[in-house]
């Protein structure tokens, strides 16, 4: 069967054939697709996987080891921030090791389109010492997405896949198997003293995973994944991982001169590193993200030969294509047209009739009135606050950072300190660092901007919707500083006064504008008139 697919729709599909029992993820771009699919997928829903959007990536990654625990198959989806928000799980779950299978899917976003930083998430796989699958193409993410769920219930551990916004966000056909395989049966085969990680069990665990490392470098260079090219030339030697190894066949459209080593599973292979550095005499580097394979290449053999992103061939940052790797290779460049000077560019900016755009008008009108005020914001829609016309925030820094960052400035004196954060931002990372601000009573004024949906990846479920005040109650704080308004232009001295009250009073308080987003609420709209339509 054949279905043309994004490189995040053939993951999915991949994960359903393989017999999935279910799917944990946080949403962010470029890895949202992946549950989205899963979620439109009627064998999903024929077969109960469980596919709805877990809090953060820290509970996905807790879920699906418990899934895991039980003996069946559990998929873990996010975007390369969303790492080190389950790194704590994710670097003990190669301590516990799995039961069903384990897959962890980590989209990362070179030259950043969306996202803070550049991070390579395949460091994460090397310092927990898992098994990491990197595909270069869309048949290959659905192929190696069934054998990696094979692979890690045989080496019981879990496994890494990583991908990038390139692979997941482009299309082509894809070979799908027309029977999907069935999911494991419910079993109870984890051993206690695998994952009750006291120091005893875990210095046992820690020797055996990392005896087990040489096997795992003996399967990647055996792997059908990792493939030693051979070419006549051997001035230079190609190494080639996931995607930047399509760029490199682009560049030969028919046969390439130069030996390639392509790598799309690890540990390194390095039996094959030594044999290209044996047989050529410079290789060049080419990988998408950070230099990874070039520093373990050089730790593999010390030459002045290698060539790569550290040595300048290829640029150091940002995101790769045929274009710069041509240059890498001493190609001509094709000839391009330079950009249309008419187009004038759009940056980012908050719908029209945004709530979020009440909410910073109406504190911008509030602020004026202090000398030095700082709003420390967090991520959604939101941070387009920072732009014009509003100009509203100082900081964005990860998930959840905002009321944390604004307790610290108001513990070294700063007044006033106003956090800004998103609904669905408040319950994946916010809650704990208002509790710490509630138990200190921190001079802090903490707006949760409640659009009743995640509204920057798309407009999927929000954790907390309808649950705010229960939450903030719950972590003590008080009805007196508890506000709830409506941000529209008409309600304009209301929200005024609400901030400026919660800012004079020296302590803890939150103001949730609640609003529905535009672009979720046209979406809803339209549903219900296609609804009523067929009545």
């Amino acid at each position: 069967m054949k279905k043309l697919l994004l490189g995040d729709e053939a993951i999915a599909q991949g994960a359903i054939d393989a017999g999935l029992s279910g799917v944990y993820a946080y949403p962010g771009t470029p890895s949202t697709e992946i549950t989205e699919y899963i979620q439109m997928s009627p064998v999903a829903k024929e077969r109960g996987i469980h596919r709805l959007w877990s809090t953060n990536e820290k509970t996905a990654m807790e879920e699906a080891l418990g899934m895991s625990f039980m003996g069946k198959r559990a998929l873990v989806c996010m975007k390369h921030v969303g790492m080190n928000v389950c790194a704590d799980a994710f670097v003990n779950s190669g301590m516990t090791g799995v039961n069903g299978g384990v897959v962890v899917l980590a989209a990362d976003d070179p030259s950043m389109h969306s996202s803070q930083d550049e991070q390579d998430s395949r460091f994460y796989g090397k310092f927990a010492m898992i098994p990491i699958f990197e595909p270069s193409s869309q048949q290959e993410a659905y192929d190696m997405m069934q054998m990696a769920f094979d692979y890690s219930e045989r080496v019981k551990l879990p496994v890494l896949m990583r991908v990038t916004t390139r692979m997941a966000h482009s299309r082509a056909v894809v070979e799908c198997v027309d029977v999907p395989r069935q999911q494991n049966a419910l079993n109870y085969d984890a051993e206690a003293k695998n994952w009750v990680l006291l120091p005893a069990n875990a210095r046992r665990r820690n020797d055996h995973v990392t005896a087990q490392q040489a096997e795992l470098e003996e399967n990647a260079a055996q792997s059908e994944w990792n493939k030693y090219i051979d070419g006549p030339d051997k001035k230079l030697g190609i190494i080639a991982s996931g995607i930047a190894y399509n760029y490199v066949r682009e560049c030969y459209p028919q046969t390439c001169p130069y030996p390639i080593l392509k790598v799309s599973q690890y540990p390194l292979p390095k039996r094959l590193v030594r044999r290209m550095m044996e047989e050529c005499e410079q290789v060049l580097i080419v990988e998408e993200g950070q230099p990874f394979i070039e520093d373990m290449v050089r730790g593999v053999a010390e030459s002045k030969n290698i060539l790569g992103r550290l040595t300048g061939e290829l640029p150091r940052t940002g995101e790769l294509s045929p274009d710069v790797v041509r240059k890498a290779l001493g190609m001509e460049m094709d000839e391009c047209y330079a950009p249309c000077e008419d187009v004038a560019p759009r940056p980012p900016a908050l719908c029209q009739g945004c709530g979020h755009r009440d909410v910073y008008a109406a504190l911008n009108e509030v602020l004026r009135e202090y000398e030095n005020p700082r709003v420390f914001g967090d991520i959604g829609c939101y941070t387009l606050g920072f732009l014009p016309p509003f100009h509203a925030i100082h900081s964005c820094v990860d998930m959840g950072a905002s009321i944390t960052m604004a307790k610290g400035a108001a513990d070294a004196g700063q007044w006033p300190a106003v956090a800004v954060i998103g609904d669905s931002t408040f319950t994946h990372s916010g809650m704990t660092g208002l509790l710490d601000a509630i138990n200190e009573n921190a001079d802090i004024t903490v707006i949760i901007s409640d659009n009743l949906t995640t509204g920057m990846t798309g407009g999927q479920d929000s954790a907390g919707t309808n649950k705010f005040e229960a939450i903030c109650r719950g972590l003590g704080l008080s009805d007196e500083h508890l506000k709830v308004v409506v941000p529209l232009p008409k309600n304009m001295p209301e929200i005024t006064k609400a901030i400026r009250d919660e800012i004079n009073y020296h302590g803890t308080s939150v103001i949730i504008p609640r609003r529905e987003c535009m672009q979720t609420l046209q979406r809803h709209l339209k549903q219900k008139k296609a609804q009523e339509g067929k009545k």
